[in-house]
């Protein structure tokens, strides 16, 4: 939030105002004083609001504070409590210091820098851009873009630092868009996708003949962002020799191609950026210090995802926007999947993100994503899965079945089906080597080891007597669990979505519940 270094005093005691304009000037600040009257005008009429506001103590003085509320005020002592106004941020006393009144002021400073970013203030255009390119509310994200706003229309060098996809790119474009070079182009270079002795002749160009292969003069980076932004990605990969010549680039504001004499003027703002700890490296001796020291005139790490989970949701809805805007598909996410994908630990960050995106679109397009879509390492929380019942299913299989010609086949294979459907069912788990035996209800059953069981002479319903059992051994799953279905698929040793199928199947329910 930008501001004026006005300071408008309000007030009726006029030598207590003259004592604070005074000692306001001699800080190097602008104090004006105001009627009460005229105050509405002049903050209606400022195209950036004053730093702040000093109100004498009264009983008027809390409602003329909270008619602005853009404004931090500072009221003159008085006894008793601040007034309820929030953007009250301080009381100055009768024999106030120098330190004091700074403190008081830099309190008026943080009030405008930490005020939320709102459509229709000064500055509107370039935080809305920001708000765009930089999605979220967390409060890393939002001292990127204050930083951002704060040295745009400089010409200092950034070094821009994060973990690998954070947005270490979009933020040097963010940094290119609201600048006075905006108009000028925006170059990027990775540095570490440029073999050493290539990454000379492409920062700085060569001239005809300078080497083997150079047969025509071309024109390097440098020379491409002339009015412009140079964005030197992934700085710490670059060569000690190649070092060298940048700090000198730097310094001297000048190059020549390689192969030439010619001193050509760099009109470039350097931004860099980098994964790697710097520092660690000079220790190491694999990056300049003195290199080190022209970038990072001004520092920008932007936050790994996992430190600003609260930004996933919109960071979500912003992917869906784009993917709405250039595929045409509108991806949509139950609650649940994004509480699931706000646990995930993301190492890829924003770019781990996206990339799940797009592989979402590709396998539910236009669909509506649960947690159980998702791949098995974003699924965090546990949800529901609904399975879907079909009673019809087998009628049609009848149906199909008796208007075939063979009607003695027809019975067999309707047979065959339902006792492989039954077996299917009960020895479904992730063990395909587990073994059962199965007993007549009058029999203890023993799983323990092998039992042969003598088959009755009349015979017996097999898919029946399996179903029976499937459902005695899941209620004794539960029973021992007290009902807690994850630890009840484990003593079946089977998943826990499969029982929690075959409870629905059978219309399993806890009694008391």
């Amino acid at each position: 939030m930008q501001h004026s270094k006005t300071i408008y005093l309000v007030g009726e005691n006029d030598v207590t105002c003259q004592r604070l304009a005074s000692l306001l000037e001699f800080m190097g600040e602008h104090p004006v004083l105001v009627a009460k009257h005229d105050l509405p005008a002049l903050i209606e009429n400022t195209p950036k609001p004053p730093l702040c506001l000093i109100i004498e103590s009264g009983q008027s003085a809390g409602s003329l504070a909270a008619s602005y509320p853009r404004v931090p005020v500072l009221l003159t002592a008085a006894n008793g409590s601040l007034p309820a106004a929030v953007n009250i941020v301080g009381q100055i006393p009768p024999a106030v210091t120098y330190s004091e009144l700074t403190q008081l002021l830099h309190y008026c400073q943080e009030y405008h820098r930490q005020r939320p970013m709102r459509c229709g203030g000064f500055g509107d255009t370039q935080q809305l851009e920001l708000m765009r390119c930089l999605v979220g509310r967390s409060q890393g994200i939002e001292e990127v873009r204050t930083l951002i706003s704060q040295v745009a229309n400089t010409q200092a060098n950034v070094l821009i630092l994060g973990e690998s996809g954070t947005g270490k790119e979009v933020t040097a474009r963010s940094i290119h868009d609201i600048s006075a070079r905006r108009e000028g182009p925006f170059v990027p270079v990775n540095c570490g996708a440029i073999p050493g002795d290539l990454l000379e002749s492409e920062l700085f160009g060569h001239e005809k003949g300078a080497f083997t292969g150079a047969i025509s003069t071309r024109k390097g980076r440098f020379e491409m962002a002339q009015g412009g932004t140079l964005f030197l990605d992934e700085i710490g990969d670059m060569p000690m020799p190649m070092q060298v010549k940048l700090l000198r680039v730097l310094q001297e504001r000048v190059f020549e191609r390689v192969g030439g004499a010619r001193p050509i003027e760099a009109d470039v703002r350097i931004v860099a950026a980098t994964h790697r700890k710097l520092d660690n490296m000079i220790k190491q001796g694999q990056f300049r210090e003195d290199l080190y020291y022209r970038l990072n005139v001004f520092p920008v790490e932007v936050p790994a995802l996992r430190e600003r989970q609260e930004d996933i949701p919109l960071l979500i809805t912003e992917l869906q926007r784009r993917q709405y805007e250039e595929l045409g598909l509108s991806l949509k996410f139950t609650d649940a999947a994004i509480n699931s994908l706000c646990e995930h630990h993301w190492p890829g960050n924003v770019r781990e993100l996206a990339n799940l995106m797009e592989r979402m679109s590709i396998t539910h397009p236009d669909g509506v994503i649960d947690v159980h879509d998702l791949p098995v390492k974003y699924r965090h929380v546990e949800a529901p899965q609904f399975v879907a019942q079909y009673p019809e299913a087998l009628n049609h299989a009848q149906d199909s079945i008796d208007s075939a010609p063979d009607k003695s086949f027809a019975d067999r294979a309707l047979a065959d089906m339902e006792e492989r459907d039954a077996l299917h069912a009960l020895f479904e788990s992730d063990d395909s080597d587990a073994a059962m035996t199965v007993f007549p209800d009058e029999m203890l059953y023993d799983l323990s080891g092998p039992v042969n069981v003598a088959l009755p002479v009349e015979g017996i319903d097999l898919r029946a007597l399996l179903g029976e059992l499937e459902v005695n051994l899941i209620e004794q799953a539960l029973e021992q669990t007290e009902w807690v279905v994850a630890r009840a698929a484990d003593l079946l040793n089977m998943r826990r979505t499969t029982l929690v199928e075959k409870m629905r199947k059978y219309d399993l329910k806890r009694e008391d519940a």
